[in-house]
Formats: C-alpha cells, sequence, structure tokens
C-alpha cells in the first residue's frame, strides 16, 4: 500500500506514534467524529492503522512527516506518542521545525513532569504551546475512553480540551478530563496517580498473601473473598482484575496461573520518580516508597537467594475464627488504600506550592473515577471531601475518613501484629499504620534527632517555650546554650 499526500487541512488532530497506545488514542478520536492525521517512523504502522480500522472514522495517513503537519488544520494540534525521553524530544523538535506560532504540540506518553516543564519553555520561547498530558487507562482505556489529565496553557485547551473531553471516560454522564494546570502540572497528576497505584497493588497483594498463609487458601478461594470485597466500599478495578487473575488456570498444567508465575515484579519507573519527588518536595509517601521498594526486593534474586535459609522465628498459624480474621484483613486492606490516596494527594499539593500550579484536587479526584487504573469507590468519597473544603491538609482529617480509620483500627493493629509474628512480609500495611500513628503522634522522637544533629554538627534547634534558633555548646563544662 503506498499513501497518498494528504489534502491540506483536512484533519482535526493528528498522532504520531503508531505502536498500540498511539493508535488506539487515534481510533477513539475517529471513532467519535474527528479527521484523525497518522504518521509513524515506520510507513507500515500507518498503513496498517488505515488499513485496518479504516471503517472506524476518517483517518488521514501520512508517509512523511512534512505531509502529516501539512494535513492538520490551524492552529494545528499533534500528539507525541513515542518512548518517553530523547525518542520523544527528537519528535517534537521535528514538529516544532514544520509547525506555526500558535500550533499545539502534545505529549501524550509518560513522561517526567520537569521534561514537561523544560519542553513547555522551549516550545513557548518559539511560539508554539506544549501540552503535557497524562493518560490512564491502558491499552483498551486509551480505545474506549481513558482519564486524561492534560496541563498546558488554558488557551491550548480551549482547542485541545473538547476534543479530549469528547474521548474521555465518562463517570455518570461527566468527562473524565480537566485541565489540570500549567506547564508540567498534568504529567505531575499522573506521575502521582501511578504512584498510587503502585501502592493499590502491593496492598491487595499483601492481602492475598495473608489470606493464603493464615488460612491455606487456594489462590480461587481468595479471589472469591476479593470478589465480595468488591461488591462494598473496596470496589475498584485493581480488586476486579485481581479476582481475575486469581481464577486463571494454567491450561497445560491444570495449576492456578498466579502460582506458575514469577514472583519478581517489575516497573517502568513511574512509582520511582513519584517517591524520588515526594523526597525533593519533604513530603512522606510511604505506602508508595514501600511499595515501589517491595518490587526492587521482589527483583532482588541474588540477595533472596543469599537469605534462603535464614531463620525466621515465627509463630505457627492457628487462626480460631476464620470470618473475623478475613475482615480483620479487609478493614487493613481498606485503611491502607486511604493511608495511599491521601499521602499521593499531599504530594500533589506540596507540588502545587513548589511550582505555582493552581490545583483543583477534588477535579483531579473526581476524573480518577472512571477510565484509570485506580478507578475505585472511594474516589467518590475522596471527591466529596475536596469539594467540602478545597485547601483540606490532609485527607486523613476529613470527618468521613476520620471516622472509616478509627473503625478499622483495631483490625489494622492485629493483621500487622499477625504479619509480624508469622513472619510475613507486608511493608504497606506496616508502615501506612505507622505512617497514621506518626502523623496523629503529639510529641515525636525527632526532638532527640536535632539534639544529635545540634550536637554532632551544630544545626541548631528550636524550643517549645520560647522563639528564635538555639545551640547547645555539648562538649563544655555546663553545656551552655546560645542563641544563633
Amino acid at each position: 500500500m503506498t499513501l497518498p499526500i494528504p489534502a491540506p487541512s483536512s484533519a482535526d488532530i493528528g498522532v504520531t506514534g503508531m505502536g498500540v497506545m498511539g493508535s488506539n488514542l487515534a481510533r477513539n478520536l475517529a471513532r467519535h467524529g474527528y479527521a484523525v492525521a497518522i504518521h509513524n517512523r515506520s510507513t507500515a504502522k500507518t498503513e496498517a492503522v488505515a488499513a485496518g480500522h479504516g471503517d472506524e472514522g476518517l483517518f488521514v495517513p501520512s508517509a512523511e512527516l512534512d505531509d502529516f503537519v501539512a494535513s492538520l488544520r490551524r492552529p494545528r494540534v499533534a500528539i507525541v506518542m513515542v518512548k518517553a525521553g530523547a525518542a520523544t524530544d527528537a519528535v517534537i523538535e521535528q514538529l516544532a521545525e514544520r509547525m506555526d506560532e500558535g500550533d499545539i504540540i502534545v505529549d501524550c506518553g509518560n513522561s517526567l513532569f520537569s521534561d514537561t516543564i523544560r519542553r513547555e519553555k522551549w516550545a513557548s520561547e518559539r511560539g508554539l504551546h506544549f501540552v503535557g498530558a497524562g493518560v490512564s487507562g491502558g491499552e483498551e482505556g486509551a480505545l474506549r475512553g481513558p482519564s486524561i489529565m492534560p496541563g498546558g496553557s488554558e488557551w491550548s485547551y480551549e482547542r485541545l480540551g473538547p476534543m479530549f473531553e469528547t474521548i474521555s471516560a465518562h463517570y455518570k454522564g461527566e468527562p473524565c478530563c480537566v485541565h489540570i494546570g500549567a506547564d508540567g502540572a498534568g504529567h505531575f497528576v499522573k506521575m502521582v496517580h501511578n504512584g498510587i497505584e503502585y501502592a493499590d497493588m502491593q496492598v491487595i497483594a499483601e492481602a492475598y498473601d495473608l489470606l493464603r498463609q493464615g488460612l491455606g487458601l487456594r489462590p480461587a478461594e481468595v479471589a472469591d473473598i476479593f470478589e465480595l470485597w468488591n461488591r462494598g466500599e473496596l470496589d475498584s478495578y485493581l480488586m476486579e482484575i485481581s479476582v481475575e487473575v486469581l481464577r486463571q488456570m494454567d491450561a497445560s498444567t491444570g495449576t492456578p496461573l498466579v502460582d506458575l508465575i514469577v514472583d519478581e515484579a517489575s516497573q517502568k519507573g513511574t512509582g520511582k520518580w513519584a517517591v524520588q519527588t515526594a523526597l525533593d518536595l519533604e513530603v512522606p509517601v510511604t505506602g508508595i516508597a514501600e511499595a515501589t521498594f517491595a518490587r526492587a526486593l521482589s527483583s532482588s534474586a541474588r540477595q533472596r537467594a543469599a537469605a534462603r535459609d535464614f531463620e525466621a522465628e515465627v509463630a505457627d498459624w492457628s487462626v480460631e475464627d476464620r470470618q473475623a480474621f478475613i475482615e480483620d484483613v479487609r478493614a487493613a486492606l481498606y485503611a491502607s488504600k486511604i493511608i495511599a490516596y491521601s499521602q499521593g494527594f499531599n504530594e500533589i499539593q506540596a507540588a502545587a506550592a513548589e511550582h505555582g500550579w493552581d490545583l483543583d484536587l477534588g477535579a483531579i479526584a473526581s476524573i480518577w473515577r472512571a477510565g484509570c487504573i485506580i478507578r475505585a469507590r472511594l474516589l467518590d468519597d475522596i471527591t466529596r471531601a475536596f469539594e467540602r473544603d478545597p485547601k483540606l491538609p490532609l485527607l486523613l482529617g476529613d470527618e468521613v475518613f476520620r471516622d472509616r480509620i478509627t473503625k478499622s483500627l483495631p483490625a489494622w493493629r492485629r493483621v500487622v501484629s499477625m504479619a509480624a509474628l508469622h513472619g510475613v512480609s507486608a511493608p504497606m500495611f506496616a508502615s501506612s499504620l505507622a505512617y497514621y500513628d506518626g502523623v496523629r503522634a503529639e510529641r515525636l522522637p525527632a526532638a532527640l534527632i536535632q539534639g544529635q544533629r545540634d550536637f554532632f554538627g551544630a544545626h541548631t534547634y528550636r524550643r517549645i517555650d520560647r522563639p528564635g534558633s538555639f545551640h547547645t555548646l555539648w562538649t563544655e563544662q555546663g553545656r551552655p546554650e546560645v542563641e544563633v
């Protein structure tokens, strides 16, 4: 198939990069009545989309990037769907060379938000608009309706927003797409979304592990429990797919597939970025961090092999009340999920203050209710919490969540204790509870740490009884204190 040169200004929007995500996004746009210019470095992929899906809508294929850009109506909108990093930079530069003032380049990949800030500044200096848009929902979401988190200028959203809102998932008639904020805000929010995703997946896995070890259940039996939980307040996409994974049997052996999968969890980097950025912002996202490190630990094959014969000194499992144990794990799972979301929104709040972004946390929660990987019933309550108080400093401080955590506490403590006593690694359960106890504490042992820092480094400390900064001359007789 030889692609003809398309007519100038014949497409409403364009997508370059015809991998699965790019082609599915282009098909989604075409299905909703937009004329979509498509392009790929390898012309064969462009031809395959045009030939295989031409009945879904109007595609305007191009073999050359010059023709692709020329086919876009002004102000032009070109979506980049290529590998994050240097490849994205290269395509952006190639597009910019061919575009005019006021045209819009959109990166819908999983780019680091600081790269997006840099690219937006670079494009702005050339009279172009650059939009970093987080897209969640995987391959299926890109095709049938994802959650979309675009950043960039208000002007660019006026052109791009109606199209994105149309193709996004909808929740009770409302689009799961909103203008997040300036420059890198969209990709930042998507990064935190993925961090919460890591935490949610990890804590579900910990619940599964405890149920199997504590009760000796088969994967399909755990699936039955998860299915029941998914009818209540734990209703979520990740619980839903966990049921499917646990019920899957290997066709060749008749063994539960989950028991044949190597227990090494991979990652593409967004969870790591969320943790690194939280450290820069000095925001404790312990749940997300533990989930990220748990993946790293699972993949530390040599270290795990070296520790195979370590002593455990654990108690034997003897669960007297099966249903009570199951309910305890459910309550601990729910409380730990709340912690992960609360920490994620704290990171978003800190970034908004750092970068001068005016972010609507209620709107952000609302667009995660459909289309995306972390869609869950819980997000209805989070949306309402931020609608009640847009400046809510801690999600746990909302009355609804405070009450639910309080009700879950006895079970949560029992689960963390049982995991420790029986040698089950449950870092999300444990760290989330430790965070809760830390954030609610009237006084923390950090006072000793400040004393230590002042002793060896003269870093000073503040007092509770009078203002100012102080340094104690620890090694001098009488240990006098001086104000600095």
